[in-house]
């Protein structure tokens, strides 16, 4: 009796200490700093749960936000991998030497060209630059054969942008590293003058459809998703994609990337894969997001226009720097 009741105290004793230590019901576990749609991962990881056992713990926030959190957290972040919307905010961590190398088997999935030069991250999702425009203002023969074309006096006062978005600050990124920095100050300098700032993308397609500015800069996916729905913002609106390699024409990647800091590379480095293989981009494509997966495996459904119909611009990814974009946006008065 003694040697039973000596047993219990013990096990009451040890129980709080074990708990506290990470010992007990919890699994092993990843920690992911998400700046990409919150409804998507939501919908992802769980797959990914199911298949390895490994939960998967949110923080979301936006782009830039994230990536300067994690440049300040450096070798003491939590992350174990960063997501993001757009690629310059990955870019920004890279800079700052903070990523492990992707390993060699995922990136293997992705086409070269969504795979930075060092290799530390890679693309997993891409959307289009696409120009919405309002069908009873602008005819198809009137359409611009280029981005760039959205800055002569034709366009003035008809356009509407979300200069605050990490969305318009990478196509921007892109008119940068296909232009030049001076023409691409330029046409950021008349479009701050004659075009019209509203709040987010879907604020711009709302107002193109209600005929409140004729066209408007976009990704394709906030279009394709209200047409799926009711089309109660898309009605009146069509997309155009440019071609020919125009900067109208950037494709824009998610990333996704290992911390060299965390301390379950093992982990990590599987759910990456997992988001590049075939298994996550399917899930990806099955979403509601609608944005293009990345493994020429997987592809979208109709309606959306064809990944291998879009003829975006050549140029290496890990180029697009959200620094430079941001200096020249707060001179012209946008941010």
């Amino acid at each position: 009796m003694r040697s039973a009741l000596a047993a219990l105290t013990a096990a009451v004793l040890t129980t709080p200490l074990l708990a506290g230590c990470g010992v007990g019901d919890d699994g092993p576990f990843i920690t992911v700093y998400n700046a990409q749609h919150e409804e998507l991962l939501e919908a992802v990881a769980p797959i990914f749960e199911e298949e390895t056992g490994i939960e998967v713990k949110l923080r979301s926030g936006k782009d830039l936000e994230l990536a300067n959190q994690i440049v300040q957290e450096g070798d003491a972040s939590p992350a174990d991998v960063f997501l993001t919307e757009n690629s310059p905010a990955m870019t920004m961590v890279a800079n700052a030497g903070l990523f492990a190398p992707v390993a060699t088997e995922t990136l293997a999935l992705i086409p070269e060209a969504y795979v930075p030069s060092d290799k530390t991250w890679l693309g997993f999702i891409a959307r289009s630059t696409v120009l919405v425009y309002n069908t009873d203002a602008v005819s198809e023969a009137d359409l611009p054969e280029s981005l760039m074309d959205l800055a002569t006096p034709e366009w003035a006062g008809r356009v509407g942008f979300s200069p605050t978005g990490a969305d318009f600050q990478a196509i921007v990124s892109a008119v940068v590293a296909t232009e030049g920095a001076g023409a691409a100050r330029e046409w950021i300098e008349t479009l701050a003058e004659n075009g019209r700032v509203l709040e987010n993308n879907l604020v711009v397609m709302k107002a193109v459809n209600d005929g409140e500015v004729d066209a408007g800069i976009i990704y394709h996916y906030y279009w394709y998703r209200d047409q799926a729905e009711a089309g109660e913002n898309s009605g009146n609106a069509r997309l155009h994609f440019f071609g020919n390699q125009d900067p109208g024409a950037f494709v824009s990647v998610s990333g996704a990337g290992v911390l060299a800091s965390s301390e379950k590379q093992d982990d990590a480095q599987e759910f990456v894969n997992f988001l590049a293989g075939e298994t996550g981009q399917q899930a990806i494509a099955d979403s509601y997001a609608l944005e293009y997966p990345l493994n020429p495996a997987v592809s979208l459904a109709p309606p959306v226009k064809p990944f291998s119909e879009l003829d975006p611009p050549t140029l290496d990814i890990s180029t697009l720097n959200s620094e430079v974009v941001i200096e020249m946006m707060q001179d012209v008065g946008l941010l």
